[in-house]
Parts: C-alpha cells; structure tokens; sequence
C-alpha cells in the first residue's frame, strides 16, 4: 500500500520542502497582481490568470529547489526570496510614486544615474509613505516570511516539528496538486508561449512588433517586469553600440548650404483621406489649404510610410540605410550627423520621445537610440527639455531655444504628437473643439465612437493649426519645411468599423490606404522660390512620383547640397534618375506597388 501511495506523494514534496517560500511568494505575487492595475485605464482589472498562473510558477520553481540538496537549497531559496522582495518593492515603489510598474525607459534612467543624483532621489521620495503606502505591504509580508521561518528554525533547534503527515495524506495532497498544476498548465500555457516568443526576439523592433499582438504576453509579475526591461536594454545596447561605432566615419566632401533653413515636421497617425488636401469634405486643413491655393504648398499623391509602428519609422527615416538594403537600420549614419558635420545647427523638439519613468515600451524603442547622452550629442546641438500636453508647447520650445536671429545654417526638427490616440486628448478640448457627431452622417456607428470619430477631425483640425505656426516661423527666410506623419491610422473610414492600427502580418490594400499611404507636402518661402527657381521646379513637377519615406534622408542631403559618397541620386526624390521602380517594402515584407 504504502509503495502505491509513494507515487503520488512525490507530488506532494516541492511544496513540502518549501512550504514558507511557496505560501509567501504567491502571497507576494497575489498582492502585487491584485493592486498594481493601470492606472490609465479606466475599469482596468487584475490579469484574470494571475492565480492560476501564480501557482503554475511557483510549483514549477518549487520542483527545482526540491531537486537541489537541503543545505544548498536553502540558501539558494533565501537568495531567490530576497531578489523577488527587493524586485517587488522596487515595481511597487515605482507603481506609487510614477503611476507605472517597472519599465525598460526606468531602468535606462537608473544606469545613467550618478552617486549624486541618486542620493537626491532617494532623498526626496523616501519617507513615510514607504511604510504606509503598496510598499508597505510589501514590507509586512516580507517580515512575516523572515518571523515565520525564524519560528521554523526555533522549532528545529528544540527538536520539535509540526505533526507529520500520514502516506495517505501525503498522496491526496500530491494528487490535488498535481491536479491543480494540470489545470493551470492548460489555462496559462499561451501566455507562456508568448512571453518565450517574447524573450526570443533579436532587436527591440522584433520586441515592439511582438507586443502589438493580440497574443502578446502578459508580464504580469514584478519579476518579469524587471527581467524584460533587463532584456530590452540589453537588447537597445547593442544598436547602441553599433550606432557610436559609425559616428565621425561618415566622410563629407563639401557643403552648398543650398538651403539655409530646413524644417522637418512629422506628425503622428494621420490619415490622409481626412485631410482636405487629399479630397476630405470636412474643413480639416484650412489653412494648409490656403497655403496650396498661394502655390507655396506642394502636395505628393503618393507616398507611403515603411511600416506602420513610430519606432520603426523612426529608425529607417533617421538611418541613410533604406529597407531593401544589406544589413540592418543601425549599420548606417544617422542623417542629423551628416547634416551638423556639414555646418547645419541641429534643432530637436519632440512631444514624445522623452525619457520618462512611466513611457511604454513603444516609446522606449522608437527613441533610445535619440536619447542615448552620447549619440544625442552627436546627433543634436539643441533639444527640448520635457513634453507638452499639446503640440504648440513646441513652438515656445523653440522661440526659447532661439529668442536671437536663428542661426545662418539651420536644421529644425518639429517631432509633433499629432493625432496618436487617445484623440480627445490631442486639442484644447474647451476652445478649439469644433466637430461634434451632428456633422457627420455615421448611423452605422455608436454614440461613443462618432464622438472619437469626430475628435479625430478635430486633432486633425488643430494639427492643421500648429503646422501653420510653424511655417509663419520661417516666411520671412530662406527655407524650405517637409511635413509627413510616421504613418498612417484607422479610423473609421469603412465598414470595419474600427480606428487605431491592426498591426496585422498580412498587409492587403485596405489596410495599406488606411495606415500605410500618408500625407506628404513641402513648402517653400517666397525667398526660397525666388533664389532656386530650378529646385522648386523640381518639386513641383515631381509630385505625383512614388515614394517611401524611408529615403528621406537623400532629400535633405539634396536640400543642403551636402556631398557626400553616402548620398545616391537614385533614392533623391527630386533628381532626375530617381529610382521610380524601387519596390516599397511595407514591413520589410509586401511591395506596396503590386497591391
């Protein structure tokens, strides 16, 4: 009988061996998944697998340690407890005092953290509140588990432990959790799938792309937060390196300055079928529209973004290597590099990719290489300081940066917010809100989402306000501004029915209209048009010609009459052997001209 029973109760013996650490390390995982929720969510809830999962971990976990030998194990076990604690009260913390659990973008800023600043930080948030805030509760359980096990240890000394139990006891318990194991194997198997598919990933793109997924994993414990934004550092560090390694080996023959005042604008998830520019009925660009009808505008039919994720976008239109290419984005210079080498000032305002303690991973992968200290001041003489709930922060950003004559030689980079969702969010809600759902006729869509539907319009209308302020800027100089947004956005415009981005691996016509295609127009000052009668020819006659913007910077090394050997003519918009044919590789995967 008892060799029947033996079996089962095998099943019984991780937990057995490690009854303390198993009871308060789900404790622990239990209080941390049930009140770290987020916070920007509204009616957001605790993962609905957590408990199962909780389990299915720490069994798993509980079977190694069983296997290690009893005077290893233990202080294998404490060394393992005391990182899970020290990790939790770290995501805690975090969860209080920045309203977000541990990120990628934290950790970056920890490692970039001197002695110095560090004491102030921890100066300035460690008080009171350590004790009666989450992070308290962190605390108490800690000091539970360490009074619990020093009672076990008193126990043993005194020779007395708790009453055994009996072989069918035992057997019961290790088919119930056995039992309950299987259970929770089943439930939470595709979330760990998907964070091995997650952890597998070779660049912080792949990472991106694989969250964007509706399988995407759930890190759901403060344990795998901090293991993930170990892993996307890691990862950002080598493109990092390989970014530095390029720097000041780019050779520049000689520099024009043809244009003495570029301007970059890019916007975010416009959609170009409502702008007015492109055919929309609804007065979205009125005076982008205005602009077009003085021929200081030029708009382009044809233009498309490479994928339709910002970071993505962002590495291909920064680095002068082009999808198609041999090798990867980062083997290449970055075009503000070229551009300052070459006698430009480099100005960068942007709305987003600042490093903040709570930025998603999204954010973290479009702009690390942008606020990595070295590179930045490689890439940049001047840059913004913090974000702005609204994009005209921008421009006093910028008539701060230059209350004097703006330099002779000048690049600017306007990095916009645009009309990324959440939309009501992206206008001044009480005075510039002009589109409400009466001026739509949308019976196919709910209350709530003609609402979004026509604040959509209205981030588009004070975008349109924002460029404008932007080109008044520079009217009176020689200067030429290029607008495009990263890509394009749903919303609304068929019968889905839906708005954001689908971010699905087949790319079909619809989805390439919808969030691929973008607008695209270059506007030049009277001065500029005077002086280059011949480049603004170029622009006008070239409008209708297929692009994608990851060639953007051969248009600018055009712009400034940069010679370079990194510079080809077949990738210049406006040259006269452009490569018209050049497949356009949505993700790196479908050519949108045979769509």
């Amino acid at each position: 009988m008892k060799r029947l029973l033996s079996l089962p109760a095998l099943c019984w013996k991780p937990i057995q061996k490690n009854t303390l650490f198993f009871v308060f390390m789900y404790a622990l995982g239990w209080f941390c998944t049930q009140n770290e929720l987020p916070l920007h969510l509204r009616g957001a809830r605790p993962y609905d697998l957590s408990g199962s999962e909780l389990f299915f971990d720490l069994y798993g976990l509980c079977v190694l340690l069983a296997l290690v030998p009893w005077p290893v194990r233990r202080w294998v076990r404490l060394l393992i407890a005391f990182a899970l604690y020290a990790v939790a009260l770290i995501d805690v913390f975090c969860y209080v005092h920045f309203e977000s659990t541990l990120t990628p973008t934290m950790l970056m800023l920890f490692f970039e953290t001197n002695r110095r600043e560090a004491g102030e930080f921890l100066s300035s948030y460690l008080g009171s509140d350590l004790f009666t805030s989450l992070t308290g509760g962190v605390l108490l359980i800690a000091l539970l588990h360490a009074l619990c096990s020093f009672f076990g240890w008193w126990l043993r000394r005194r020779h007395r432990s708790v009453l055994p139990l009996s072989a069918t006891a035992q057997a019961f318990l290790g088919v119930l959790s056995l039992a309950v194991f299987g259970y929770c194997a089943a439930w939470c198997w595709p979330n760990k799938q998907a964070m091995l598919r997650l952890f597998s990933a070779e660049n912080i793109g792949e990472v991106e792309h694989e969250l964007t997924t509706k399988e995407h994993a759930t890190l759901y414990l403060p344990a795998y937060r901090m293991a993930f934004s170990l892993y996307a550092n890691r990862l950002a560090a080598r493109q990092i390196v390989a970014l530095r390694r390029n720097t000041g080996r780019a050779v520049i023959d000689s520099c024009d300055f043809l244009t003495p005042q570029i301007v970059l604008v890019i916007g975010e998830s416009y959609n170009r079928y409502r702008s007015q520019l492109y055919g929309y009925d609804h007065p979205t660009t009125p005076r982008q529209l205005e602009r077009l009808r003085d021929s200081s505008l030029v708009v382009f039919t044809d233009v498309v973004a490479p994928w339709n994720l910002t970071s993505f976008v962002f590495k291909h239109v920064f680095s002068l290597h082009a999808v198609g290419d041999e090798g990867e984005w980062f083997d290449a210079p970055l075009f503000p590099e070229l551009l300052r080498r070459a006698g430009y000032h480099v100005t960068f305002l942007t709305n987003q990719f600042m490093p903040r303690a709570g930025e998603q991973v999204f954010d973290f992968s479009g702009g690390f290489f942008l606020n990595d200290p070295q590179l930045s001041r490689v890439l940049f003489d001047d840059r913004n300081t913090r974000t702005h709930p609204f994009d005209e922060g921008l421009l006093r950003d910028y008539d701060t940066l230059h209350k004097q004559q703006p330099y002779e030689h000048q690049l600017t980079i306007f990095h916009l917010m645009g009309q990324h969702v959440d939309y009501l969010g992206r206008f001044p809600r009480r005075t510039r809100r002009r589109f409400t759902p009466a001026d739509y006729d949308r019976a196919d869509l709910s209350k709530e989402r003609q609402q979004i539907n026509a604040d959509y319009d209205n981030a588009v209308l004070y975008n349109d306000s924002v460029v404008d302020q932007i080109l008044r800027r520079f009217e009176q100089q020689e200067a030429v501004v290029i607008y495009m947004p990263d890509h394009g956005e749903e919303c609304f415009n068929d019968s889905l029915g839906i708005y954001g981005r689908l971010h699905s691996a087949q790319i079909d016509r619809r989805i390439a209209r919808e969030e691929f295609e973008i607008p695209f127009w270059i506007w030049a000052s009277d001065s500029f048009r005077s002086t280059h009668p011949d480049e603004w020819a170029a622009i006008r006659r070239y409008r209708h010609r297929p692009y994608m913007i990851d060639l953007l910077p051969h248009l600018l090394l055009r712009l400034g009459g940069i010679h370079t050997p990194l510079y080809r003519r077949q990738y210049d918009l406006l040259d006269s052997i452009y490569d018209e044919r050049r497949p356009r590789l949505l993700k790196a995967t479908t050519d949108y001209n045979q769509l």
